[in-house]
């Protein structure tokens, strides 16, 4: 039977995870191991609940109404929810074409992983922590030629409009002419919705 470990979900989110009314569903499992993660309990594999996709689909479908009233539906985050992709294959088969499926990502994955699940996603929310491979690796412990690639695919395949990058601040990684730097070069590759933001770190 197919499980994967949640430990978050979190209903009725305006705007923040895509259109319309969204639920974020988050993962544990991730590749990075960034220095001020938002979620550094996505790191443990013992936290949250198991789940199949027939659960999951169960419990947050209590809200389809608000999905399909306002274009919204759920969002993957964690951790990597690319993780997870026959979880979430199995999940639109039983939602329907109608949700808005986004995933939250770091598109830290191997290529073949984003090209089989851009035909069952509607978008991504992309934290491209910084275009500069110095300043990734030493935030991520991890490189980020492949993130580039698969982004720079995902914007020439389809409508770009459908990608939101997010570019942060990261005190004592990054300045704000990296940040400017690395609009400049997303912008090239075909980003049109790209959100600059800093990191508030507690």
């Amino acid at each position: 039977m197919m499980k994967a470990r949640i430990f978050g979900i979190d209903r009725h989110r305006l705007t923040t995870d895509g259109d319309g009314v969204t639920t974020l569903v988050t993962f544990n499992g991730c590749p990075l191991r960034c220095k001020y993660c938002l979620n550094k309990t996505s790191w443990d594999m013992t936290k949250g609940r198991e789940y199949t996709p027939e659960m999951l689909y169960e419990e947050v479908k209590i809200d389809q109404l608000y999905f399909l009233a306002t274009h919204g539906g759920v969002t993957f985050g964690g951790g990597e929810p690319l993780l997870q992709k026959e979880f979430i294959k199995a999940f639109r088969a039983l939602c329907g074409p109608q949700w808005q499926i986004v995933m939250e990502t770091s598109l830290n994955v191997p290529f073949e992983v984003v090209q089989e699940m851009d035909a069952v996603v509607n978008g991504y929310i992309v934290d491209i922590k910084d275009v500069n491979p110095d300043i990734y690796f030493a935030y991520t412990g991890k490189e980020n030629a492949l993130v580039l690639s698969n982004l720079e695919w995902i914007l020439r395949h389809g409508d770009a409009n459908r990608v939101r990058v997010r570019v942060p601040h990261i005190p004592e990684f990054n300045t704000d002419d990296d940040v400017a730097k690395s609009v400049e070069i997303l912008k090239r590759m075909g980003g049109v919705d790209i959100e600059e933001f800093t990191y508030v770190i507690r």
